[in-house]
């Protein structure tokens, strides 16, 4: 009996999810995957609808036997970024130790620029910048070159500066571990990890215990790859020394870089695009990992 697992995938996500190395979705595969997900055929086609109307995909064709092609810069934004993949997992083997440095940036864009301030914000958080005060973020990561790049695309290097210190106090907390428990939502962070290493367990049991066709495979490695995105998305990617420990998303991701080698390994059919692009880091990871362990 197989174990129900419930992940939550929007119609938009298993549409993006769906796209092939070639930058197509075959509509016959897509329909199919999302009944298996608990979709409608409603659904897909509104979904499908906008995207076409906002000029991300093209159509030919029409219902299943649709083809849907993804447009280059559609293409472009829905590559994975396989770097940042890379580097938490070499966190996880010990082999990107912190240099015990804080890496801060700040920035005073003019309010005539508010959109490009709006933006260079929400971009830092992304990168995994917390907040100390206003117009002042912190990371313990070297993201300068991201930062750089970030600044130059919304032409606001001028506005920015960034400095290292290994002698960092907020308020009175001097502490690197407490000045990362004060700074970023620990708690939350752990909590999605959690979340992925329960679903990864239950994956990897699956793949386990049966062989699947190429319709359930494509489910599952859209499942999961939505679960990871959901937590590893909003994770800043402190190194072990600044976590407690043994710290959740460890394990999470020695699970799910399991998940990924089986998934791999079972050479679908037509596989989707997102995951072939980390191909070359889950075979890395695969060759690191040790058993977990999915009692």
């Amino acid at each position: 009996m197989v174990e129900t697992h419930s992940v939550e995938v929007t119609t938009r996500t298993l549409v993006e999810s769906m796209v092939r190395e070639d930058s197509t979705i075959d509509a016959g595969a897509l329909y199919t995957v999302a009944n298996a997900l608990g979709m409608t055929d409603q659904q897909v086609r509104l979904c499908v609808r906008r995207l076409v109307a906002d000029g991300q995909f093209t159509q030919q064709g029409r219902g299943r036997k649709a083809i849907l092609h993804a447009t280059a810069a559609t293409a472009s934004a829905l590559a994975p970024d396989v770097e940042f993949v890379r580097y938490m997992f070499a966190q996880d083997r010990g082999e990107a130790a912190w240099d015990a440095r804080w890496h801060l940036v700040a920035f005073a864009i003019p309010e005539t620029a508010r959109p490009a301030r709006d933006a260079m914000r929400d971009g830092i958080v992304r990168l995994g910048g917390a907040p100390i005060q206003g117009g002042l973020y912190v990371s313990p990561n070297a993201w300068e070159p991201h930062l750089d790049a970030l600044a130059a695309e919304l032409d606001v290097t001028d506005h920015l500066s960034t400095f290292t210190t290994a002698d960092l106090r907020v308020g009175q907390t001097e502490a690197p571990r407490r000045i990362a428990a004060r700074l970023w939502p620990l708690d939350e962070i752990a909590a999605r990890q959690r979340r992925l290493l329960d679903f990864a367990q239950r994956t990897l049991r699956r793949l386990r215990a049966a062989e699947l066709s190429d319709t359930e495979l494509l489910t599952v490695t859209i499942e999961l790859a939505a679960e990871f995105t959901r937590a590893t998305e909003p994770d800043p990617l402190l190194p072990p020394q600044l976590l407690p420990q043994p710290w959740a998303g460890t394990k999470a991701r020695g699970v799910v870089a399991e998940c990924w080698a089986l998934l791999l390994a079972a050479e679908m059919s037509t596989p989707p695009r997102l995951f072939r692009a980390y191909a070359d880091v889950i075979s890395d990871v695969a060759e690191h990992a040790a058993p977990p362990g999915i009692s």
